[in-house]
């Protein structure tokens, strides 16, 4: 387990841990971690699946909070990839939308 608190501490993005894989797409999941002195704590995760033209589907949970938070989202891919995802805890005041654009050059 220290090696896996290793590599997310050392890396900013999230770790995607793949499950399944064929020519069309890639099953993952995307663990939440977070460290607590010597060890590390699950707070929930987050599935995915990825296609080689880099869109993504996924959806996930995370229990560090009061509440349990679920989220949900998608992005295309291309060298301009539109994102947008959501996000909520079952309240209206912690409720989340997101959306973006990357653009590859």
């Amino acid at each position: 387990m220290s090696l896996l608190a290793g590599v997310c501490l050392a890396r900013a993005e999230e770790v995607k841990v793949p499950i399944d894989s064929d020519d069309k797409r890639i099953i993952y999941v995307a663990p939440d971690v977070a460290p607590t002195g010597s060890t590390v704590v699950t707070n929930g995760a987050t599935v995915g699946m990825q296609r080689p033209d880099g869109s993504t589907t996924y959806g996930g949970m995370n229990t560090a909070g009061d509440r349990p938070t679920y989220s949900i989202g998608a992005s295309t891919g291309g060298d301009t990839s539109f994102s947008a995802g959501v996000s909520s805890d079952g309240r209206k005041e912690s409720a989340g939308v997101k959306a973006g654009v990357k653009i590859k050059f």
